[in-house]
């Protein structure tokens, strides 16, 4: 069968407008996959990890609910029923971390607490808030919010914005105030 030029030429018109619809509808299907909800690439439930450097336990993590989403484009872990960790110091002294949501963010290593977030250091020091970031990195705490310090049931400082080390030692207040209880005789 010879193909006239009047053929050929329909031919490849009417090709090229099914490839051109199949690129807009590629593209649409691209638009509505970017807005669409994205899922969790694994669920765990009532789980405990540990952490172990030169066979020594560093941290226990407990939570009701982790969710990994280590395959979107910007990678992150939630525990939207809490977390409640455990961490031990060079001299194993045990502190503790508790919150009620978090999210750690891969790539900047930053986790988010939020929801009567308390830490809690082998002696005694004690902070509360209702959000708290922890930079992993610079192993640095911080937040913009109310917050509570206290080193034991007498003495306490409170107010708005903080940031520590890790170890409750350098303590950068801002817009706070301190208060000491004394009991009288």
């Amino acid at each position: 069968m010879l193909l006239t030029k009047k053929t050929l030429f329909i031919s490849l018109f009417l090709g090229s407008l099914g490839f051109t619809s199949c690129e807009s509808k590629f593209r649409d299907i691209q638009k509505i996959h970017d807005k669409a909800p994205f899922y969790p690439a694994g669920i765990a439930e009532k789980m405990q990890g540990q952490y172990i450097d030169s066979g020594r336990v560093k941290a226990i993590l407990v939570s009701d609910k982790m969710l990994d989403f280590s395959t979107v484009k910007y990678k992150f872990t939630e525990f939207p029923e809490g977390i409640h960790l455990t961490f031990f110091d060079n001299n194993n002294n045990k502190n503790t971390v508790v919150a009620d949501y978090a999210i750690q963010y891969t790539a900047t290593e930053l986790i988010d607490l939020r929801g009567n977030v308390v830490i809690t250091t082998h002696d005694n020091k004690k902070l509360e808030s209702d959000q708290l970031y922890y930079n992993q990195r610079l192993d640095w705490f911080y937040t913009n919010g109310k917050y509570k310090a206290s080193t034991d049931k007498e003495n306490f400082t409170q107010g708005v914005g903080v940031d520590f080390d890790g170890k409750l030692n350098v303590i950068k207040a801002r817009n706070s105030y301190a208060e000491s209880i004394k009991k009288e005789n």
